[in-house]
């Protein structure tokens, strides 16, 4: 039993060990100059991030034994950043070992929640040791950490010149206008009310000016769905009535709630849906929304035939199409 005793015994807490920079000025001077260096190099790592935004063009590649092709300004502002927070991270770690008040603290357990006098002590204490850290004696800490927290918060407001240029009216217009033929998507056929039957869907876009190449952006915006129902099923006022043809119905296909393509619609209900989050439309109704969380029904393109017979838009469409967004009135 006795060795068993002893075996348990507390073996007590090694010497403490004075840093040389508590009792020596030379060696905590150079401790303080370490520091300093520290966060210079952070700011020179942020300096670099911000240059090789500005000044590496952001299309130019380069080859590297382990990474293969790699965007040259990505690899640059990825090390220039990384430096940067490395090296306050070390110079914080250094300062705190080097530098800061050396306590030898033991804490006995206690409950967790201290009490009101305590509380109260340690808010008093804080007030007190605030400048413990020798951040107002030390000017050359306190200058170089103000430069490399300054400007690695300047950085992220470079990099948001990469939200290009405002985009004015871009949101607000398409590339339909009256007169535009539709035509299909794929295919760029233009199409006649005889092409499509009762309960037929087809996405259409707007037929472009001879040499015009497409760009993901106009299929974005102007892609449409024509709908042919009975003329008689229609619930709609005289108005938008007046914008179909003979039963042919023509819809954004893009959802009023977050922009995802409407691309299903059930024949029996004359109803389109929205699969990305349910959001249902009618289209008897001049697509209303009866389902989900869109907030306003699809745009309506009013629709007209041209000398030929072939479908064309009568106008281009009266609302921005699409999600919501700064400018555009909600009502």
């Amino acid at each position: 039993m006795s060795n068993e005793v002893t075996r348990f015994q507390d073996p007590g807490l090694p010497e403490h060990a004075h840093r040389k920079s508590d009792h020596d000025a030379i060696a905590a001077n150079r401790a303080e100059r370490q520091v300093a260096i520290l966060f210079l190099l952070s700011a020179v790592g942020t300096i670099g991030t911000i240059a090789s935004y500005i000044l590496i063009d952001s299309k130019k590649f380069i080859y590297l034994p382990i990474l293969g092709d790699t965007n040259a300004q990505q690899l640059a502002l990825g090390t220039g950043l990384a430096a940067s927070l490395f090296f306050i991270g070390i110079a914080a770690v250094h300062w705190a070992k080097t530098l800061m008040p050396d306590q030898e603290v033991i804490a006995e357990r206690h409950e967790f929640r201290s009490s009101d006098e305590d509380r109260a002590d340690f808010v008093t204490t804080v007030k007190e040791r605030a400048g413990a850290a020798g951040l107002g004696r030390r000017s050359l800490i306190k200058r170089t950490m103000g430069v490399a927290l300054g400007l690695i918060g300047l950085s992220p407001l470079v990099l948001l010149r990469d939200l290009g240029p405002l985009p004015k009216n871009d949101l607000s217009t398409t590339d339909w206008s009256a007169g535009v033929r539709l035509v299909t998507d794929p295919g760029d056929r233009p199409i006649k009310p005889s092409d499509l039957e009762v309960g037929a869907v087809a996405q259409v876009l707007p037929a472009l000016p001879q040499g015009t190449e497409r760009t993901l952006e106009n299929i974005g915006k102007d892609a449409v769905l024509l709908i042919r129902i009975r003329p008689e099923e229609f619930n709609l006022d005289a108005e938008r009535l007046s914008w179909t043809h003979d039963g042919i119905i023509a819809f954004s296909k893009i959802c009023s709630h977050m922009g995802c393509a409407v691309a299903l619609y059930e024949q029996q209900t004359k109803h389109l849906l929205c699969p990305c989050h349910q959001s249902t439309f009618d289209v008897t109704r001049a697509a209303k929304v009866i389902f989900g969380p869109a907030a306003r029904p699809l745009p309506q393109l009013a629709l007209t035939l041209d000398s030929e017979g072939y479908l064309v838009a009568k106008q281009g469409f009266t609302e921005p199409i699409g999600p919501s967004f700064w400018e555009r009135n909600s009502a």
